[in-house]
């Protein structure tokens, strides 16, 4: 009896709602109307364009200058360059060392101060390179291995892009006493002075580039001195010492060109290259002389550098080419 009631009641409910969803759906499709929009599309009305024209604004853009108050910067035409090396080399033995040797110290040193001045259309470089070495071994007495003092001065102006016209003076000496040691004994062939060298030259410098300038001085004139008597009775280095002169002059046309640029990362590259044609003299009396120093950075303090010198000058007594060369571990510090 219960469950035949159950039943009932289901099968009452569930057309109850189907009665309902019946009439839901009569209910929508009375209210719902189906609109034809192309027909619609017919009464549609187009805006008509403005008749007032309205031309267009151009646009223009230019440069304006913006006063800027309260700066009290000073412009500095003036750099200047320090560098500063040491180097020392040294090398001990015992007595009974089996493969010999002699027990060694050498210490060189360099300085160079370099100060420019840039204001178009003048320019002036002042460089002073200093250089002095000596080595003291066993049973021997101390000996310089490097001297060198050399002092060069140029100002010019510019006349076109790449071409100045300059005037320049270079002085050129040693420090301390040279001697020939496979004399014995040692014979004094330079001091301080001796030889001097003081040139004045005025031409034209060709500059393409920032690290290389060639310079042709059409009149140069050359002050060699001789002023250590015992160096005179020696080497005269062309100096008319019978009749007791002490400075001997010369005209002359020289050549001087100059690189100096990084040649690769911590490698620096620096060569001097003079020619000397002296007038009234013939062309093998030409002076040609070649510095070059290849330096490697180790570190900041610490670096490696090679140094040579070639020079061709029978004005020194000797008619063959001269050279000197070294190799060199230490300390460089340049500033800035």
């Amino acid at each position: 009896m219960l469950k035949t009631s159950i039943r009932l009641i289901f099968l009452l409910s569930f057309t109850i709602a189907l009665s309902a969803n019946a009439q839901t759906t009569d209910t929508v499709k009375k209210d719902t109307v189906k609109i034809d929009t192309n027909l619609l599309n017919r009464y549609r009305i187009q805006t008509k364009k403005n008749a007032i024209p309205v031309p267009p604004t151009p646009i223009q853009i230019q440069q304006e200058l913006i006063p800027v108050t309260m700066l009290d910067y000073k412009i500095s035409y003036w750099r200047k360059f320090i560098t500063f090396g040491l180097n020392f080399n040294q090398a001990a033995f015992s007595n009974n060392y089996a493969a010999g040797g002699v027990s060694s110290v050498a210490i060189g040193s360099t300085f160079v101060y370099r100060t420019e001045y840039n204001k178009a259309p003048f320019s002036f470089v002042s460089e002073l390179n200093l250089q002095y070495g000596k080595s003291k071994s066993k049973g021997q007495s101390s000996r310089k291995t490097n001297d060198r003092i050399f002092w060069d001065n140029k100002i010019a102006t510019q006349m076109s892009k790449h071409w100045f016209f300059f005037g320049s003076l270079s002085f050129e000496s040693q420090f301390d006493k040279g001697y020939q040691y496979d004399i014995d004994p040692p014979v004094l062939i330079s001091n301080f002075m001796a030889p001097g060298y003081l040139t004045e030259s005025v031409g034209f410098e060709y500059k393409p580039t920032t690290y290389f300038d060639l310079r042709l001085g059409t009149g140069t004139a050359r002050q060699t001195f001789v002023l250590d008597d015992v160096v005179r009775k020696t080497q005269s280095y062309n100096v008319d010492t019978a009749n007791n002169k002490t400075v001997r002059n010369d005209i002359a046309f020289q050549i001087v060109g100059i690189f100096d640029k990084d040649i690769a990362k911590n490698m620096h590259l620096n060569a001097r290259y003079e020619m000397f044609i002296p007038y009234g003299q013939p062309l093998s009396y030409t002076r040609h002389r070649l510095d070059a120093v290849l330096a490697a950075k180790v570190n900041r303090l610490i670096n490696v550098s090679i140094n040579g010198t070639l020079l061709f000058d029978k004005n020194t007594g000797i008619n063959d080419v001269q050279g000197t060369e070294g190799l060199s571990l230490g300390v460089l510090y340049k500033f800035p």
